[in-house]
């Protein structure tokens, strides 16, 4: 697979949706996490990441402007234990609960949720989970979508990389491109370069999200020998 330029994945397309990246720097030291969310709608553009324990949440910029908060407000990022779980919905919950309570992997848990309902887009679910761990780091992808648009079916496919190459990383985002209705995210999650340092990474991806639609962005990087991490979000609402 094509080694692909993350900052030209983004500068070229208008509309990825919401997108999860993961990866290693190029020193080997550092595991990478990155989610950002974009919106074409008042509702979706109405919406900041904020804190919340070790993870995140999205919440409503302003209150009153809020319209359907369904598909909208969710916790993107949780830890569990060396894991962090990375995704696009309240998906995060079914994972962290099918994992900590009900003793299933990463994709067993997801077997209980499928595409949004969100019809004629019918958004695919997209997670990621990274494991850091007595010096090694692994992680895997997962995409939950409709087939081909036909939401009576739903396809699942689950992606695992393991001793990850430094300075590399995967790419995965719920749309292809704009349009209407949108299209799904197709194939393997790209391969593309990761940024050596945060500042570097919050930069090319804030700076290359297309002005309009951007809307939060939260990168984290890991230090694989003693799992302490540093952790910054942008909003475009401030």
């Amino acid at each position: 697979m094509e080694l692909l330029s993350l900052e030209k994945e983004l500068r070229e397309n208008s509309y990825p949706g919401r997108g999860i990246v993961i990866g290693r720097t190029k020193d080997g030291t550092k595991a990478v996490a990155a989610y950002f969310i974009m919106g074409r709608s008042q509702n979706s553009r109405n919406r900041v990441f904020v804190e919340d324990g070790e993870g995140i949440r999205t919440q409503a910029y302003d209150e009153s402007k809020m319209e359907d908060p369904s598909l909208i407000i969710y916790a993107p990022v949780r830890v569990l234990g060396n894991q962090t779980i990375v995704t696009n919905g309240d998906q995060t919950d079914t994972i962290y609960e099918g994992m900590q309570s009900k003793g299933l992997t990463f994709e067993q848990s997801l077997r209980s949720r499928e595409f949004e309902p969100d019809g004629p887009n019918y958004t695919p679910r997209i997670s990621g989970i990274l494991q850091v761990e007595n010096g090694h780091f692994n992680y895997a992808m997962s995409i939950l979508k409709s087939a081909d648009g036909n939401p009576d079916a739903c396809d699942r496919y689950t992606f695992s990389y393991e001793n990850c190459v430094a300075g590399e990383g995967r790419f995965i985002h719920t749309y292809m491109r704009d349009g209407s209705p949108l299209p799904s995210f197709e194939g393997e999650p790209k391969r593309v370069t990761v940024p050596d340092d945060m500042e570097s990474c919050v930069k090319l991806l804030w700076s290359n999200l297309n002005e309009d639609n951007k809307v939060s962005l939260f990168v984290r990087y890991i230090d694989i020998a003693t799992g302490a991490y540093e952790t910054r979000i942008v909003n475009k609402n401030q």
